[in-house]
Order: C-alpha cells, then structure tokens, then sequence
C-alpha cells in the first residue's frame, strides 16, 4: 500500500497499488488548507491503522507535495516536479508509516496535485510494472484552491487525458477527496478549473471525486478498506412461467463490522518465533451418572425436550425434516408504493441488475423499472438465493431509474418482515386524555418548531452528517485506541474526539441559534413530578400519619409541631426519607434514647430497599439502593448482627429473581456486594469462600 502525503494547500493524492493490496496517499499540506491540516492527518493515520489491522500484507508509501523542499526520483531523472516530497517509500505497512502521517508539517508553499500523481504514479510503475491491474488504488486530498502550473506541450487537458490513458494501462484507480471550508479569499476561477480536471480525471479514469466541508465528512469519505462485490444469486427473475429474466444480484449496502478479536495467548516463549499464540478449546461429553468416563463422537445424538422427556433426533433424521426450497426468485405480484412503508425494511439492501451482456435482459429490466416508476408500483417478490437454503425470503422490488447514460436502470431490493417479525407498539392518544391534559395551539406549535429545529436537511443549507459522509464513530474509536494500546499498554484511554462528538452528541452551533425556540417550548409545559416514580416515599409518609405520630421523613416533631434537636443541635431522625436515607439510617442508628431505634432503623431500612428496587424503572434506582445496601450492611457489622445482612441479601436476591428483577443481581455481582464473613464479624455463617461465591453463577466447565 503506497500513502502519498502532501505538505502544501490540499491535502490531495492517495494512490493505492497492491502486490498485496498497496495504498498510496498524495497529500496537500500548504498554507490555504487552514484548519483542515490536522484533521487530515490524523484520519489518514486512521486509514493506515485500518489497514494495519485488514491488510495487514499491503505496501504504503507516503508523499507529500507544498513542501518547502524536493526529493523524489523524477526530479532527479528529468527535472521538474518541484516541492514533491517522498517521506516514506513503498513498504508493508506498519507504526513508522503511522507515525509519519500523524506528524504531517505544515507547508508554505502551493502544491500541485498533478504532479503529486505522477510522482505517485512513476514510483508504483517502477516498483510492481503492469502487475496486479485493479488493486492500485490513488486517493487526492486537496483544497482545490491553489493554480496548477501550465505543461511545457500542449493543454493542461490534454495532460489529463495521458495520465488517465497510464492510469487506465496499468490498472490504477484514482480517488479525489475536496476539501472544501469556508474562505472568503479563495479565488473562485482557479478552483473552478481545478474542478473540471478533477472531473475530466473521473470521466477518463473512471476517478471518483467527492467534496467534503468538514473533519466529520473528510473521515467518512476517507475510504481505505475496499470490498469486492460478489453476486448472491445469479438466475432469472419469474415474472411468470414464461416470462422469465436473467439477473444479477449483490449486496448494496452490509453492516461494517468490527475486526475478528480471537484469544491470544502468552505462555508460548517469547524466543519462539514461530508461536502462533493461538487457543484452541477442546470439549469432553461425559454421562451424567459417570464423570470419569468420555463419551466417544460415534454415541453422540441431539436431544431435544418436549416437555418433561427428551427427544433423540439423529442427524440423518434431521436433515431429513429440513426444508429444502428450490433456487428461485419469483414474483408475488405489484402493490402500490404508499402500501410499503419505509419502516417495514429489514436487514441490508440488495441491488437487481440485468445479466453483464445481454442486452435482451437490459431491455427488460429498464422496461420493467419504467413502467413501474411511471405507475407508482412495487414488486414483492419470493426469493431463495441459492441451492438448499433454510429460510425463504419475502421483500419488496422497488425501481431505480439511472439518470447516466453508461448505467443500466435497476431494482433495490428490501427484507420485508413475515407476521411473527412485526411487533406493534400502541401508544395511548391524546384524544383519550381530559381536557386539562390536550396540548392546546402555542403549545402545540412550539412543538413543531422544535421538531423541525432538529432536522438535519434544513431548507437552503446542505445536510449535515450525510449517511455517506459519516463514519461509525464506535469503530473509528475502537481503531484510535488500538492504535494507542499498541504503542502504550498502560495508557488511559483518551476522551472523545471532537470530531467525532459531533456525530453523537447535540450540536452546540444548532442549539445556540435556536435558544429563543427551547426556552419558549420549556415555558410553555410544567414539569410535574411522576408519583408513581415516588410510590416508595408516599407510602412511608401515609403510614406514618396513620400511626398519628405526626413525624417527617427527617426528624421528630414536638406536641407544637417544631422540629426536635438532639444536645448537638442536630435534627432528631426518626424515619429513613427519601432524600438522604444512608444518612438518615446511620442517625438511627446512632440514637441512644432508646433500645428500639437500631431494630427500627434496619427495618426500616429493610424496607426502603425493597421498594427501590421493585418501583425501580429501567434500574435507575440501583444506584441509591446500592448505597442503602452498602449502609445496613456496615451498620450490621459494627452492631454484630451479620445474620440480618445476610439473610436480607439471600431474600433479596431470591425476590429478585421472583420478580424478574434479575438485573439487580447482575448489578450487585459488579459492584462486589459479598456476605459478611466470619472474619468481619465472628456470629456470621458465611466463609470467606461463600461470600465470594455468593451472586456468581459458577461457569460449566468444558
């Protein structure tokens, strides 16, 4: 992989060419590239960390063009090609080229993108000839803004066309990558005639161009890792018995996924160079009544439960009850498009082309799409992609009408959800509410105006975070702190990149020129608190007023009404409130008026816990109940009584798995809640092991 890196305005070529696949970045770091220079750097090192971790064979090499200085072999063959510099030459990638491209220096000098790639270009052909046509790959970074020199023959076209003529001989693909920010002072003639020899590159060979505006949409079209397309089915299209088309299918879209992470292991030698590190898992059948002895392969059968009994299927049975359809897509019939909503679509999208070649099948296809754009219709069709599938699939055909002349019409092509895979959530309409409760016409206005305020195509402005301009920000930083571990194992990791902040968080630029519009909509409806969320409070304060003790949740009062006060000034706590109840416990705990407040406040105690957790909504009182649990069990321990803590703990759990609560375990087990051992406090029945084992599900061993 060849990274061609540019010191000068535009961050602008990257030429890949594979032995191996081989990447090559031409990169522009001059003065009117502006803000965009580190942003450039630091995904191009994104690009080589992805391919440090897919391509882990291809060959890099680094040039830069806008430098100060020169030193590439062009210049020193036939002269010319000034402020080009080659800063790493073609090799497997690895942290050197990583460190190269994160350390970009920023130039002074304008670059010229076309001699960049020519650089590019002589260096690839010197190195791999004419081998391995279609996997050399050149990618341009540029601003676009600075004027390409004239040639010493002929027109700067007619220098476009012979590189794209080389390029097209040797097998090489070109990618442009425009950045193009805000500048008042970029000089619009020369950034248009920079554009139509980008354009001229891509319709002479087949270059594609995008134009991005910000960090956020360089990282999303800064594409290294490419993916061969291969046809899932290739057959006909039944429209009816006789009427039958030959088509192609591939996959148009698929989930990026993150890299295989396998087990590695450290007991192999480090003098062992040939140590795979591998782990290979091994498991052993044994009989239930007989643990010593293995069960051979051969006296294996599945079993499968049918109420209390087991039920042995063997494999031949097995796969004789497999349902085997036939290879075949077929239509079901046309409906209207407002029948499909968009929602209905499943899984990843495919794309139906008409067979390479055969120009009857490109005739039908394009007949077939126009006649259904032209009625608003779409095709449901049954589909079995290939020999012996399991499952059929069922989804809708939906026309795409090319606007190109060298691109075929074609269909798209959506899972559509059977009965069982539809799941209808009913929400409760406003109609049903009393009056007091309708959203009257401001409020309702002000919620559309936040609504709208939200939307990310807002009119007379280009979109923000476009679908093919932004990456995914969990891999980019999985990549960012792989590559930070590599080089520092015991490093923390760092906090969010800004750019990619700006993918998963508000942003701050919107909500800042719409203040007006959130503080109206905050006015306009009274946040109330939830009393169901507070069903544990109400029910301390009603039974307290029902044992007419006339008492708060946060201290005694006296026969006028007036808050008690112990000899320290401190409020007397008679009951664990709502607002602090670890603290209201310890000071119960603490009384020493009377012998009853210490069983009253575990009780009490016991109590408060118990609602937590059961009126808890989506565990966002396991917090709280944790610390309450944290403070009965060290008040235990001081008073000796480890046998209430533990016996509360076990019902607890046992509560919990009784009311499908199981998550409350689970979060206890990852904050360490243990027993209290015998060394904690001598009465407790628990050992070291017990407390330890307790809430942790042991592992079946294999």
């Amino acid at each position: 992989m060849f990274l061609l890196l540019a010191r000068g305005e535009e961050l602008q070529a990257l030429i890949a060419s594979f032995r191996n696949p081989s990447l090559l970045f031409h990169s522009d770091t001059g003065p009117k590239l502006g803000s965009a220079l580190p942003s450039h750097a630091r995904w191009s090192s994104i690009g080589v960390q992805i391919n440090l971790i897919y391509n882990k064979n291809d060959e890099v090499g680094v040039v830069l063009f806008g430098t100060e200085g020169t030193d590439n072999e062009l210049t020193r063959e036939v002269g010319g090609y000034e402020h080009v510099l080659v800063l790493c030459e073609s090799k497997v990638v690895d942290g050197d080229i990583l460190d190269a491209v994160q350390r970009l220096p920023r130039g002074t000098v304008p670059g010229d993108f076309i001699d960049a790639i020519v650089v590019g270009m002589d260096m690839m052909i010197k190195k791999f000839g004419v081998t391995n046509k279609g996997k050399k790959r050149i990618c341009l970074i540029t601003s676009a803004r600075e004027p390409i020199k004239e040639p010493y023959e002929g027109t700067k076209e007619d220098q476009i066309d012979t590189i794209a003529s080389q390029m097209n001989a040797h097998g090489m693909k070109l990618e442009s990558i425009v950045v193009r920010e805000l500048a008042s002072n970029a000089n619009k003639n020369i950034m248009d005639e920079n554009d139509h020899l980008l354009s001229r590159f891509s319709k002479k060979a087949g270059a594609r161009v995008v134009y991005v505006e910000d960090p956020t949409s360089l990282l999303g079209a800064f594409r290294t890792r490419n993916i061969s397309p291969v046809t899932i089915f290739r057959g006909d299209l039944e429209l009816s018995p006789r009427v039958k088309i030959k088509v192609w299918v591939y996959k148009k879209t698929s989930e990026e996924k993150f890299p295989t992470l396998k087990k590695y292991s450290d007991k192999a030698p480090s003098t062992d160079k040939f140590a795979t590190h591998e782990i290979k898992v091994d498991y052993e059948y044994k009989m239930a009544d007989d643990t010593v002895k293995v069960v051979p392969p051969e006296q294996r059968i599945k079993g499968y439960r049918y109420g209390p009994q087991v039920v042995p299927i063997s494999s031949a049975e097995l796969e004789a009850i497999k349902f085997k359809p036939e290879k075949s897509v077929k239509l079901l019939g046309f409906t209207s498009v407002s029948n499909i909503l968009r929602h209905y679509y499943m899984k990843d999208v495919n794309i139906f082309i008409a067979e390479p070649g055969n120009k009857e099948a490109t005739l039908a296809v394009s007949a077939l799409v126009r006649a259904m754009k032209k009625m608003n219709k779409v095709a449901i069709l049954r589909c079995v992609w290939r020999q012996g599938q399991g499952n059929v699939v069922v989804g809708v055909l939906t026309p795409n009408e090319s606007n190109q002349e060298n691109i075929p019409d074609s269909f798209y092509f959506n899972v559509l959800p059977f009965a069982e895979d539809v799941r209808e959530f009913q929400f409760r309409s406003f109609s049903g509410l009393p009056a007091s409760c309708q959203p009257n016409q401001q409020q309702q206005e002000a919620s559309d105006k936040l609504v709208m305020m939200l939307d990310l195509a807002q009119p007379e402005k280009s979109e923000d975070l476009r679908p093919d301009f932004t990456p995914n920000p969990v891999l980019e930083r999985f990549h960012h702190v792989l590559e930070l571990k590599s080089k520092k194992p015991d490093s923390d990791i760092p906090s969010l990149d800004k750019t990619l902040k700006r993918i998963i968080e508000p942003d701050s630029k919107i909500l800042l020129q719409n203040r007006a519009l959130i503080d109206e909509f905050c006015k306009l409806f009274d946040v109330k608190e939830n009393p169901k969320i507070k069903k544990s409070t109400r029910r301390l304060w009603t039974k307290t007023s029902s044992d007419g003790e006339g008492e708060s949740a946060q201290g005694g009062l006296n026969d006028h009404g007036v808050p008690s006060f112990n000899s320290e000034g401190k409020p007397i706590v008679s009951q664990i409130g709502d607002k602090t109840p670890a603290e209201d416990f310890e000071a119960m705990m603490a009384r020493r008026d009377g012998v009853e407040w210490v069983n009253k406040a575990m009780k009490d105690m016991k109590s408060f816990i118990y609602d937590l957790v059961e009126n808890s909504y989506e565990g966002d009182a396991y917090s709280k109940a944790l610390d309450c649990l944290i403070a009965l069990r060290k008040g235990c321990i001081v008073e000796q009584e480890p046998k209430q803590f533990n016996d509360f703990l076990r019902q607890l759990c046992k509560f919990c798995r009784e009311k499908d609560l199981a998550s409350f375990c689970k979060f206890l087990v990852s904050k360490q809640i243990m027993l209290i051992t015998k060394a904690e406090a001598i009465d407790s029945d628990a050992t070291e092991e017990d407390a330890i084992n307790f809430l942790v599900k042991t592992e079946p061993t294999t």
